[in-house]
């Protein structure tokens, strides 16, 4: 998957987020406006093709200020958000593309 699969499908009409996941949005004070930002201006950090039900990506995106991890997976007419955060410095280099060795 190249980001530009996931920029396709980044708009209002297309982009789905859970229940469960919305909850977490809202605790960790992620707005969807950055979400879209992250996948419209991001890269793609990890790339997970093997995951179900759909092929997904972690993305990053660090130019708005505070680094943000979006997690989304693509079928053929849905972007889904399955999960998006700001990474943890003690699970993170200071990149936010590298994870720490345990």
């Amino acid at each position: 998957m190249n980001i530009c699969d996931l920029r396709k499908l980044c708009f209002d009409e297309t982009i789905q987020i859970t229940d469960h996941c919305y909850k977490k949005l809202v605790e960790r004070g992620i707005r969807y406006e950055e979400i879209k930002t992250c996948i419209q201006n991001g890269e793609i950090i990890e790339d997970y093709p093997n995951d179900y039900p759909y092929p997904s990506a972690l993305v990053l995106e660090c130019k708005i200020g505070n680094p943000i991890h979006v997690v989304a997976g693509l079928s053929e007419e849905y972007l889904w958000i399955i999960t998006a955060y700001h990474p943890d410095p003690d699970r993170w280099e200071a990149d936010h593309k590298t994870r720490k060795e345990k």
